[in-house]
Parts: C-alpha cells; sequence; structure tokens
C-alpha cells in the first residue's frame, strides 16, 4: 500500500497511486498547521484517496501537537465527517 509522505520542503503532503499524485498542501505557522488546498488528480478521483491524504495528515499534525486551521474545504469536510479530529482545530 502507497504511504502518504510529508515534503516538509514543499509543505505539502502527498499520496502516490498509478503514477498520480494527489497533495494536500499546508502552511507551518508555530504550533499551526493551515491546509490551504487539496487536490486529487482526475485520474484516481473517487478512490478514497483525498481522504486517505488528509487522514494520514491530521495523524500527523496530532503526533505533533499541532493546532489545525483547514481553509481547504475538503479538509473542512473531512473534519466535519470525522468528529474524533474535531479537537486539533485551533
Amino acid at each position: 500500500m502507497q504511504k502518504v509522505e510529508d515534503n516538509r520542503s514543499e509543505q505539502e503532503f502527498t499520496l502516490s497511486i498509478e503514477g498520480e499524485t494527489a497533495v494536500a498542501a499546508y502552511q507551518r505557522e508555530g504550533d499551526t498547521i493551515v491546509f490551504t488546498h487539496t487536490k486529487v488528480p482526475e485520474p484516481i478521483e473517487g478512490q478514497g484517496v483525498g481522504s486517505r491524504l488528509i487522514r494520514a495528515a491530521l495523524d500527523s499534525a496530532r503526533d505533533q501537537g499541532l493546532n489545525v486551521v483547514p481553509q481547504c474545504q475538503f479538509v473542512a469536510a473531512y473534519i466535519d465527517r470525522h468528529p474524533e479530529y474535531r479537537d486539533l482545530l485551533a
């Protein structure tokens, strides 16, 4: 199974599947991570790729003790659907 990677130099979490890469862009501001944009390429849409990506990104934020600001609508909607992540909200 493919693994979500945290490319800190580019400030994005990535997940590559079938030669396509989904991206969750972020900005770190002290103890806060601001998710600014999520993109899942069309060929791999509808396969749960975005959800896997965001779940791993939020788990990483939790592991690092970060507060989350979901500027990206996809991340905000994911948190709405998964209340176990609401405690991360800044």
